[in-house]
């Protein structure tokens, strides 16, 4: 089977249920260019072919394309055909569609949201609406302004609808205004050219139909953009919702590792923010390879107290626990220490409340609240490399201590190289550091300096101290010691 996707207008977010479904079950997915190369993460056992094209540029003609899709129909079982926005709305989808039939090959076409509605829709502006617009027509902007005769009809065009919506018209721009004022659009009509819609680098011009092109120019409005003709216009002012978001067009480094970064980032973006992930640290089994943790574990009922230190502490324990056919019933004997709300949440989702955590999310708070519980035997749960502070003072208070490493971080740096281009190009607002690790692998990588072009953000004292060791001041330290901690102080900073 060969399925014609449409992958949405440019937010990840807009994909169909039903196109995820078929991206994680392909053999091979072609793609466009003009989507978010995110969504073929669905995809991720299927070859990749790339096969986009752009304005004076066509990587593969349509012939070829059509090639490559009866080529792969015949060796792979589901092929995907990725296309921006929706197949049969200037997508050539029809055309794809029928030379499959004439080679035999069964297809289905799943419908994607169409750039028509969804890029006018981020601006706050409808393409109908009681009262102003009744109806609407999409019509191509990139039809060959040098052809003996155009194939728009534009002499009933130019009035037949209340809302005229071109794709792909910035460079017909000139043309496309002037036939419609022709033949008789006010030229006072509201405008809008919209680029980049419904992504977090969207901009918008509102205009007029006589003013559209001069504006453009200037701006310096480039591809891809559309543009929308229509007294709808005018209720961007009140509808604009996209770019009014608390960190529209802040371009936000986020250098959690990879397993761990789309909290924070989906966290960010549902506030308006571009996120560049930059994994600089990876989640691996510790050096011993749970040796010493699994040995705690097989007499965790001659602990009196057991510290989790962090979310993946609690994971990989469960891991391990789960390895020696035990669960939460394990826990009988013992009560639970976490160091911050994000390790507690852990532990609920395996059925665990903790008995203990501190005012503070750090090894201070919780070594300040032990000193009244007089605790005897101590299993502490964490990362290989960690801060000594808190065994040391447990010891002091007499109890006995074990450290557990239930994982190690790594450097795990990629595309360094591109991500010092956006600093060199000035594109990094703001980098976010949720540990002392992610703080020491980014210099590693890029060195300190190159923050010195930014703001930083750090999720507690500790990281901020970290930080001050290679010579940066933090601009930003959350005063809750979490993901959501250091969301709220980058929306404050942002916003003061």
């Amino acid at each position: 089977m060969v399925y014609l996707v449409g992958a949405g207008a440019g937010d990840v977010g807009l994909l169909t249920v039903k196109a995820r479904e078929v991206l994680e079950i392909a053999d091979v997915v072609i793609y466009d260019r003009l989507l978010d190369e995110k969504i073929l993460n669905y995809a991720p056992n299927a070859k990749k072919i790339y096969v986009g094209k752009s304005a004076g540029h066509h990587s593969s003609t349509q012939d070829e394309i059509n090639r490559v899709l009866v080529d792969e129909g015949r060796k792979n079982k589901i092929v995907v055909r990725l296309k921006g926005g929706d197949p049969f709305v200037f997508g050539r989808g029809g055309e794809e569609a029928l030379y499959l039939r004439e080679n035999q090959l069964d297809f289905e076409i799943i419908s994607g949201v169409t750039s028509a509605v969804a890029v006018p829709a981020y601006a706050g502006i409808p393409v109908t609406h009681r009262g102003i617009a009744t109806s609407f027509a999409v019509v191509t902007g990139h039809e060959d302004p040098t052809k003996a005769e155009s194939s728009i009809n534009w002499k009933n065009l130019a009035t037949a609808v209340d809302t005229l919506i071109f794709l792909m018209g910035i460079s017909n721009l000139p043309i496309i205004a002037a036939k419609l004022i022709q033949y008789g659009r006010a030229k006072d009509t509201p405008a809008a050219v919209i680029r980049n819609g419904t992504k977090f680098s969207q901009e918008v011009l509102v205009t007029t139909l006589e003013r559209a092109a001069a504006d453009v120019a200037a701006k310096n409005f480039q591809p891809p953009a559309i543009f929308i003709v229509g007294e709808v216009v005018n209720l961007r002012e009140s509808l604009n919702w996209f770019d009014n978001k608390i960190l529209f067009g802040k371009k936000i480094l986020n250098t959690r590792a990879r397993s761990q970064a789309s909290k924070l980032t989906t966290k960010l973006e549902s506030l308006g923010a571009e996120v560049v992930e930059f994994p600089t640290i990876k989640i691996t089994a510790p050096t011993d390879n749970f040796s010493k943790l699994d040995a705690a574990i097989k007499i965790l009922n001659s602990y009196d107290w057991i510290i989790f230190t962090s979310a993946n502490g609690v994971e990989k324990f469960f891991e391990r626990l789960k390895n020696f056919k035990l669960d939460a019933r394990a826990f009988a004997t013992a009560k639970i220490a976490a160091i911050g709300t994000a390790t507690a949440e852990k532990l609920s989702h395996y059925g665990i409340s903790a008995d203990l955590i501190p005012k503070e999310f750090r090894a201070e708070s919780l070594i300040d609240s032990f000193k009244n519980l007089s605790p005897k035997n101590i299993l502490i749960v964490r990362a290989e490399i960690a801060r000594d502070i808190l065994p040391a003072e447990l010891k002091n208070l007499g109890a006995d201590v074990t450290v557990a490493p239930a994982y190690k971080t790594i450097s795990a740096v990629e595309n360094a190289a591109e991500i010092k281009n956006l600093f060199d190009a000035g594109k990094i607002d703001c980098v976010t550091f949720t540990s002392s690790s992610t703080v020491e692998n980014f210099v590693k990588a890029l060195g300190a300096e190159i923050l010195s072009k930014t703001k930083t953000a750090a999720i507690g004292p500790i990281t901020a101290q970290t930080l001050k060791n290679f010579g940066v001041d933090a601009d930003i330290i959350a005063s809750e010691f979490t993901i959501d901690g250091l969301v709220d102080a980058l929306k404050n900073f942002f916003t003061t």
